[in-house]
């Protein structure tokens, strides 16, 4: 009966690989971080609206607050104005060069009128060269206001594309009184309020996108030959009294220079000096948290932990 109990015993230690230190079960430890990003104003102003908490969640491009925009707004209505008032003093080239196409279009007709009188010498050749020349005349007359017109309406075109440029250019700047989340996430800390005066650069918010955790971990150069980039490996958050959450995690950046190891950081070896950073991607659930400590478990081939809780065996 003793030795059956003994059999057991060795192998629940076996099982659980030596469960008085829990920790050697895993690869490298860490802690989970996020992508987090410190939105600062892009324009002068006072803040008008500023409405959001720590912990609260935004959208991408969620408009959270704005910056006074009064002289802007009013800059921009004085260009339209100004845009009204040089399309009404465009010329108008039907009307102005009307008269003298009337004029040439009479003087023709008459030409042909008189050719014929000459040909039955009801007319002399003096009238027909009068003619021509008055022809001529005209047609150069028609020519040069014809161009004047056209310079002119280029000079106003030019104008008025100038007066629209500035006026994206207000547009712009309007658009960076809004206040907006650049990503979706988690806001982290708010710098501002409503009623502060804003610079551009001045920080209003820091948001994180608590939606991707990073789990960032530190392993030996003998365990650098057994990760690569894409690699699937298992994530362990840990929920103190030996209760650890099990993620599914992807490597993706491996840092190609060693350092000394972090204080903070224990490695499987914790004789080896130099280790390797390594970033693996998690999808959160919303129980990971910025900051907390982790483990991370190198999976071999056809090797997968689904365990959820280790028990120490004191």
């Amino acid at each position: 009966m003793k030795k059956y109990k003994i059999y057991i015993l060795l192998t629940l230690i076996a099982g659980f690989a030596s469960c008085r230190n829990t920790d050697s079960d895993f690869d490298a430890s860490g802690t989970f971080e996020t992508t987090e990003v410190i939105v600062s104003a892009e324009a002068a102003g006072k803040i008008m609206a500023f409405d959001i908490v720590d912990g609260q969640s935004l959208k991408e491009n969620e408009t959270i607050g704005y910056i006074d925009s009064t002289q802007l707004h009013l800059k921009k209505q004085q260009l339209l104005a100004s845009i009204d008032a040089l399309l009404s003093r465009r010329p108008d080239l039907k009307k102005q060069l009307g008269a003298l196409e009337q004029q040439l279009a009479t003087a023709r007709n008459e030409k042909k009128r008189v050719e014929n009188l000459l040909k039955s010498n009801a007319a002399t050749t003096k009238q027909l060269d009068d003619l021509n020349a008055q022809i001529a005349v005209l047609e150069r007359q028609l020519a040069a206001t014809k161009s004047t017109l056209e310079s002119s309406l280029q000079g106003i075109s030019g104008e008025k594309e100038a007066l629209e440029i500035q006026i994206l250019q207000l547009e712009d700047q309007l658009q960076k009184c809004n206040i907006t989340s650049p990503i979706n996430g988690t806001v982290l800390v708010k710098y501002a309020e409503k009623g502060e005066l804003a610079t551009p650069g001045k920080a209003l918010f820091k948001i994180g996108d608590t939606n991707n955790m990073i789990f960032r971990a530190y392993i030996t150069a003998d365990q650098l030959t057994r990760v690569k980039l894409g690699q699937q490996v298992q994530v362990f958050a840990d929920f103190g009294k030996d209760e650890y959450k099990p993620c599914d995690g992807t490597i993706t950046w491996i840092s190609s220079k060693s350092e000394f190891t972090p204080k903070t950081i224990q490695t499987r070896d914790e004789r080896a000096n130099l280790v390797y950073a390594v970033k693996v991607m998690v999808k959160n659930d919303g129980y990971l948290k910025i900051g907390q400590y982790g483990f991370l478990k190198i999976n071999k081939p056809g090797n997968h932990i689904s365990y959820i809780k280790l028990q120490k065996c004191d």
